[in-house]
């Protein structure tokens, strides 16, 4: 899945896909802030965002009410998956909105929108959310959120300012994070087969065109190019809609659940996650459908909702762990 495709509306919907300036000067005095050569990658200081809060963070009334919600539920006493299912649940309601992450013409900068969520959005916030509860109540924070929203969303954890240092698709997500001691791909334990692509989908005319990024700089075309020509060697598994079911009853609460695409560009068309419903497992995700309202749902079993499109050919599951605390 590229990023850029997830925001893109379609009736079918397509494969899921700079720095400095004046934005700077605009960091809120109270925010703890790292210095460009400060902590890299695995850091857990907190640092102000590129651009000012109201770009990056939107919805703030909405995220105190969910932190009010976590403290009240216990969410902190749960095992990460459920954290996650329960964050993700919360979030259900909330409309399905396109281009949330496409904030700026140069500056990258991670950002949070709790007033309109995508597909991706959904799943990160989800988890950012769950991860950010397992501190201390004093670090719900915009910036506590925003420091975990970077650690899953940007290569090696880090956002350098730049729109390539974003990873653009699911694979590359799973295997950094996995690398990272942030969860693992357990799609192959769960008898995977090997499927393998040449990932090329940054490179198109569509990802241009729907990029504020791309269509201001491209230049950095290439930067993508050689980028999914690396994801395109690594060893990627999926489960086929025919053995779905069978290892619905091994899902976890809280899984990221992939939906793999006939499309011969990128892997993965769709992402949720997963929500146990006593012997079986439905697929929580923001949606983008009239009829199941355009918003983030509960909807059916991943395994009935994989036939639902004819494009849909299989799922990769990911099964995120808890992070580094804040400190």
């Amino acid at each position: 899945m590229s990023r850029s495709s997830s925001q893109l509306p379609s009736t079918r919907r397509r494969a899921l896909t700079i720095a400095g300036g004046a934005g700077a000067a605009l960091f809120l005095s109270h925010c703890r802030t790292l210095d460009d050569g400060g902590p890299g990658p695995g850091s857990t200081a907190l640092r102000a965002p590129r651009l000012p809060w109201g770009t990056v963070f939107k919805g703030e009334s909405r995220f105190r009410a969910l932190c009010d919600r976590a403290h009240k539920e216990r969410w902190a006493s749960m095992p990460i998956g459920k954290r996650t299912a329960a964050a993700g649940k919360a979030l259900c309601g909330t409309a399905y909105v396109n281009y949330t992450l496409e904030i700026d013409d140069r500056i990258e900068s991670p950002c949070a929108n709790f007033e309109g969520l995508d597909c991706w959005t959904f799943y990160e916030t989800s988890l950012a959310m769950a991860r950010l509860v397992a501190n201390p109540p004093s670090l719900w924070t915009r910036e506590g959120l925003l420091h975990y929203i970077e650690l899953e969303r940007y290569r090696s954890g880090r956002c350098d300012g730049t729109y390539v240092s974003r990873m653009h698709h699911l694979e590359e997500v799973f295997s950094d994070n996995e690398r990272r001691g942030l969860g693992k791909n357990v799609t192959a334990s769960l008898g995977g087969s090997r499927l393998q692509r040449r990932v090329k989908y940054m490179q198109t005319r569509t990802a241009v065109r729907s990029s504020r990024y791309l269509r201001t700089d491209p230049s950095m075309v290439p930067s993508m190019a050689k980028i999914e020509n690396q994801i395109s060697t690594l060893p990627v598994y999926y489960i086929p809609n025919s053995k779905v079911s069978s290892i619905e009853s091994k899902l976890q609460d809280g899984d990221v659940l992939a939906i793999v695409t006939d499309w011969h560009s990128t892997y993965t068309s769709h992402v949720g996650l997963a929500k146990r419903d006593g012997s079986t497992c439905r697929f929580m995700h923001a949606t983008s459908s009239r009829s199941k309202g355009r918003c983030c749902i509960v909807d059916t079993r991943i395994s009935s909702y994989l036939r639902e499109k004819g494009s849909n050919i299989g799922l990769i599951v990911f099964r995120p762990g808890d992070a580094p605390l804040i400190g």
